[in-house]
Protein backbone atom coordinates (compact mmCIF):
# COMPACT_ATOMS: atom_id res chain seq x y z
CA UNK A 1 0.00 0.00 0.00
CA UNK A 2 0.99 3.22 -0.85
CA UNK A 3 1.59 5.71 1.46
CA UNK A 4 -0.42 8.94 1.71
CA UNK A 5 1.54 11.73 0.19
CA UNK A 6 0.37 15.53 1.04
CA UNK A 7 -0.28 17.27 -1.96
CA UNK A 8 0.99 21.12 -1.21
CA UNK A 9 0.14 23.62 -4.13
CA UNK A 10 3.58 25.21 -5.61
CA UNK A 11 4.26 28.92 -3.36
CA UNK A 12 1.06 27.96 -1.45
CA UNK A 13 2.80 29.23 1.61
CA UNK A 14 3.37 31.89 0.39
CA UNK A 15 0.42 32.92 -2.01
CA UNK A 16 -1.40 35.29 1.04
CA UNK A 17 1.24 37.31 1.03
CA UNK A 18 2.27 37.62 -2.67
CA UNK A 19 -1.69 38.56 -3.09
CA UNK A 20 -1.42 41.27 -0.50
CA UNK A 21 1.52 43.12 -2.37
CA UNK A 22 0.61 42.61 -5.92
CA UNK A 23 -2.61 44.21 -4.88
CA UNK A 24 -0.04 47.42 -3.21
CA UNK A 25 2.10 47.57 -6.52
CA UNK A 26 -1.17 47.78 -8.77
CA UNK A 27 -2.99 50.17 -6.06
CA UNK A 28 -0.17 52.51 -5.78
CA UNK A 29 0.90 52.19 -9.86
CA UNK A 30 -3.21 53.78 -10.13
CA UNK A 31 -2.26 56.04 -8.24
CA UNK A 32 0.75 57.26 -9.82
CA UNK A 33 -0.74 57.42 -13.02
CA UNK A 34 -4.42 58.85 -12.54
CA UNK A 35 -3.31 61.21 -10.04
CA UNK A 36 -0.24 62.14 -11.44
CA UNK A 37 -1.70 61.59 -15.06
CA UNK A 38 -4.27 63.94 -14.46
CA UNK A 39 -1.47 66.80 -13.66
CA UNK A 40 0.29 65.77 -16.73
CA UNK A 41 -2.42 65.47 -19.08
CA UNK A 42 -5.01 66.74 -18.47
CA UNK A 43 -4.58 69.97 -15.61
CA UNK A 44 -3.62 73.20 -18.03
CA UNK A 45 -4.91 71.47 -21.62
CA UNK A 46 -6.43 74.19 -23.94
CA UNK A 47 -9.27 75.23 -23.32
CA UNK A 48 -10.65 71.80 -20.89
CA UNK A 49 -7.79 71.83 -18.75
CA UNK A 50 -9.21 70.28 -15.34
CA UNK A 51 -6.91 72.53 -13.26
CA UNK A 52 -6.20 72.06 -9.26
CA UNK A 53 -9.24 71.14 -8.42
CA UNK A 54 -9.80 68.37 -11.09
CA UNK A 55 -6.29 66.98 -10.46
CA UNK A 56 -7.44 67.13 -6.43
CA UNK A 57 -10.25 64.76 -7.05
CA UNK A 58 -8.20 62.54 -9.66
CA UNK A 59 -5.88 61.57 -6.29
CA UNK A 60 -8.68 61.02 -4.65
CA UNK A 61 -10.39 58.94 -6.81
CA UNK A 62 -7.40 56.63 -7.55
CA UNK A 63 -7.16 55.83 -3.74
CA UNK A 64 -11.40 55.21 -3.35
CA UNK A 65 -11.27 52.76 -6.69
CA UNK A 66 -8.44 50.65 -5.84
CA UNK A 67 -9.29 50.86 -1.89
CA UNK A 68 -12.61 49.07 -3.01
CA UNK A 69 -11.17 47.01 -5.36
CA UNK A 70 -7.98 45.51 -3.81
CA UNK A 71 -8.69 47.05 -0.20
CA UNK A 72 -9.85 43.52 1.20
CA UNK A 73 -6.53 41.80 0.24
CA UNK A 74 -3.62 44.52 1.41
CA UNK A 75 -5.57 46.59 3.32
CA UNK A 76 -5.38 49.93 0.39
CA UNK A 77 -1.89 51.43 2.03
CA UNK A 78 -0.57 52.39 -1.05
CA UNK A 79 1.54 54.45 0.78
CA UNK A 80 4.51 53.70 2.46
CA UNK A 81 3.81 56.47 5.38
CA UNK A 82 0.16 55.11 5.50
CA UNK A 83 1.78 51.32 6.38
CA UNK A 84 4.29 53.34 8.85
CA UNK A 85 1.30 55.15 10.63
CA UNK A 86 -1.21 51.90 10.72
CA UNK A 87 1.79 49.93 12.20
CA UNK A 88 2.39 52.31 14.95
CA UNK A 89 -1.07 52.93 16.14
CA UNK A 90 -1.21 48.83 15.91
CA UNK A 91 -3.33 48.18 12.82
CA UNK A 92 -0.45 46.48 11.05
CA UNK A 93 2.34 44.60 11.32
CA UNK A 94 5.89 46.13 11.58
CA UNK A 95 7.25 43.02 9.98
CA UNK A 96 5.49 43.24 7.05
CA UNK A 97 6.36 46.86 6.25
CA UNK A 98 9.14 46.11 4.23
CA UNK A 99 7.83 44.48 1.45
CA UNK A 100 4.36 46.54 1.59
CA UNK A 101 6.80 49.96 1.08
CA UNK A 102 9.23 47.85 -1.80
CA UNK A 103 5.60 46.65 -3.44
CA UNK A 104 4.45 50.44 -3.51
CA UNK A 105 7.79 52.22 -4.79
CA UNK A 106 8.09 49.52 -7.66
CA UNK A 107 4.35 50.05 -8.20
CA UNK A 108 4.78 53.83 -8.38
CA UNK A 109 8.04 53.72 -10.69
CA UNK A 110 5.84 51.29 -13.10
CA UNK A 111 2.82 53.97 -13.16
CA UNK A 112 5.14 56.91 -13.56
CA UNK A 113 6.95 54.54 -16.25
CA UNK A 114 3.50 54.09 -18.09
CA UNK A 115 2.88 57.87 -17.63
CA UNK A 116 6.19 59.10 -19.38
CA UNK A 117 5.68 56.48 -22.54
CA UNK A 118 2.04 58.23 -22.92
CA UNK A 119 3.34 61.75 -22.30
CA UNK A 120 6.48 61.94 -24.20
CA UNK A 121 3.85 60.76 -27.37
CA UNK A 122 3.76 64.48 -28.38
CA UNK A 123 5.76 66.51 -29.92
CA UNK A 124 7.07 69.12 -27.58
CA UNK A 125 6.94 66.65 -24.44
CA UNK A 126 9.75 67.83 -21.93
CA UNK A 127 10.20 66.58 -17.98
CA UNK A 128 11.46 70.19 -17.52
CA UNK A 129 8.38 70.93 -16.52
CA UNK A 130 8.21 68.57 -13.60
CA UNK A 131 6.30 65.78 -14.55
CA UNK A 132 3.85 66.20 -11.34
CA UNK A 133 7.45 66.07 -9.40
CA UNK A 134 6.74 67.32 -5.56
CA UNK A 135 9.19 70.72 -4.64
CA UNK A 136 10.09 73.36 -2.30
CA UNK A 137 11.30 76.70 -3.15
CA UNK A 138 11.73 77.56 -6.33
CA UNK A 139 10.52 74.41 -7.35
CA UNK A 140 7.11 74.94 -5.46
CA UNK A 141 4.21 75.92 -7.53
CA UNK A 142 3.24 78.69 -5.51
CA UNK A 143 6.92 79.53 -4.47
CA UNK A 144 6.67 78.72 -0.67
CA UNK A 145 9.54 78.01 1.09
CA UNK A 146 10.99 74.38 2.98
CA UNK A 147 9.88 75.47 6.24
CA UNK A 148 6.28 75.86 4.72
CA UNK A 149 6.88 72.53 2.42
CA UNK A 150 7.88 70.82 5.59
CA UNK A 151 5.01 71.96 7.79
CA UNK A 152 2.26 71.11 5.16
CA UNK A 153 3.63 67.65 4.49
CA UNK A 154 3.76 66.67 8.42
CA UNK A 155 0.28 68.31 9.00
CA UNK A 156 -1.60 66.85 6.37
CA UNK A 157 -0.04 63.44 6.50
CA UNK A 158 -1.04 63.38 10.54
CA UNK A 159 -4.69 64.09 9.44
CA UNK A 160 -4.71 61.79 6.65
CA UNK A 161 -3.85 58.98 9.39
CA UNK A 162 -6.15 60.18 11.62
CA UNK A 163 -9.03 59.82 9.18
CA UNK A 164 -7.82 56.98 8.10
CA UNK A 165 -7.35 55.00 11.43
CA UNK A 166 -11.21 56.64 12.49
CA UNK A 167 -12.82 55.74 9.06
CA UNK A 168 -11.73 52.20 9.65
CA UNK A 169 -12.23 51.88 13.43
CA UNK A 170 -14.70 49.84 15.09
CA UNK A 171 -17.58 52.41 15.39
CA UNK A 172 -17.26 53.42 12.22
CA UNK A 173 -20.00 52.72 9.44
CA UNK A 174 -18.98 49.53 7.42
CA UNK A 175 -18.05 49.96 3.91
CA UNK A 176 -17.26 53.44 3.76
CA UNK A 177 -14.00 54.14 4.84
CA UNK A 178 -12.83 54.33 1.18
CA UNK A 179 -14.77 57.08 0.25
CA UNK A 180 -13.36 59.21 3.72
CA UNK A 181 -10.28 58.22 2.43
CA UNK A 182 -10.43 59.13 -0.78
CA UNK A 183 -12.61 62.35 0.12
CA UNK A 184 -9.66 63.64 2.70
CA UNK A 185 -7.09 62.93 -0.11
CA UNK A 186 -8.78 65.43 -2.11
CA UNK A 187 -8.94 68.23 0.47
CA UNK A 188 -5.55 67.44 1.03
CA UNK A 189 -4.45 68.17 -2.40
CA UNK A 190 -7.17 71.42 -2.40
CA UNK A 191 -4.43 72.87 0.15
CA UNK A 192 -1.44 71.88 -1.21
CA UNK A 193 -0.97 71.54 -4.34
CA UNK A 194 0.25 75.13 -4.58
CA UNK A 195 2.38 74.38 -1.81
CA UNK A 196 4.58 71.39 -2.37
CA UNK A 197 2.82 69.82 -5.98
CA UNK A 198 1.10 67.53 -2.78
CA UNK A 199 2.94 64.28 -1.94
CA UNK A 200 1.68 62.72 1.98
CA UNK A 201 3.12 59.93 0.07
CA UNK A 202 6.88 59.23 -0.81
CA UNK A 203 6.22 56.43 -3.18
CA UNK A 204 4.48 58.75 -5.20
CA UNK A 205 7.02 61.23 -4.90
CA UNK A 206 9.64 59.34 -5.53
CA UNK A 207 7.93 58.15 -8.95
CA UNK A 208 7.66 60.87 -10.92
CA UNK A 209 11.14 62.25 -9.42
CA UNK A 210 12.92 59.53 -11.35
CA UNK A 211 11.98 60.81 -14.53
CA UNK A 212 12.49 63.91 -13.31
CA UNK A 213 15.75 63.85 -11.92
CA UNK A 214 18.07 66.61 -10.75
CA UNK A 215 16.05 69.03 -8.81
CA UNK A 216 13.26 66.48 -7.83
CA UNK A 217 15.79 63.95 -6.31
CA UNK A 218 18.16 66.79 -4.45
CA UNK A 219 14.47 67.78 -3.07
CA UNK A 220 13.44 64.02 -2.58
CA UNK A 221 14.06 63.73 1.03
CA UNK A 222 11.61 66.18 1.99
CA UNK A 223 8.90 64.19 0.51
CA UNK A 224 10.19 61.06 2.33
CA UNK A 225 10.95 62.15 6.30
CA UNK A 226 7.60 64.58 6.19
CA UNK A 227 5.43 62.43 5.45
CA UNK A 228 6.42 59.50 7.59
CA UNK A 229 6.71 61.73 10.31
CA UNK A 230 3.47 63.19 10.25
CA UNK A 231 2.22 59.81 9.55
CA UNK A 232 3.55 58.66 13.03
CA UNK A 233 2.28 61.91 14.71
CA UNK A 234 -1.23 61.28 13.59
CA UNK A 235 -1.60 57.58 14.64
CA UNK A 236 0.42 58.87 17.93
CA UNK A 237 -2.63 61.11 18.70
CA UNK A 238 -5.17 58.60 17.57
CA UNK A 239 -4.16 56.17 19.76
CA UNK A 240 -3.93 58.01 22.67
CA UNK A 241 -7.21 60.66 22.44
CA UNK A 242 -9.49 59.00 19.81
CA UNK A 243 -8.85 55.10 19.17
CA UNK A 244 -11.80 53.33 19.94
CA UNK A 245 -10.08 50.03 19.60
Amino acid sequence: MLPVILEIPVYSMGDDNMKKLGAEFFGTFWLVLGGCGSAVLAAAFPGVGIGFAGVALAFGLTVLTMAYAVGGISGGHFNPAVSVGLATAGRFSWSELPGYVIAQVLGGAAGALVLYLIASGKADFSVSGGFASNGFGEHSPGGYSIGAALICEVVLTAFFLIVILGATGKKAPAGFAPIAIGLCLTLIHLISIPVTNTSVNPARSTAVAIFTGGWAIQQLWLFWLAPIVGAVIGAIIHKALLSDD
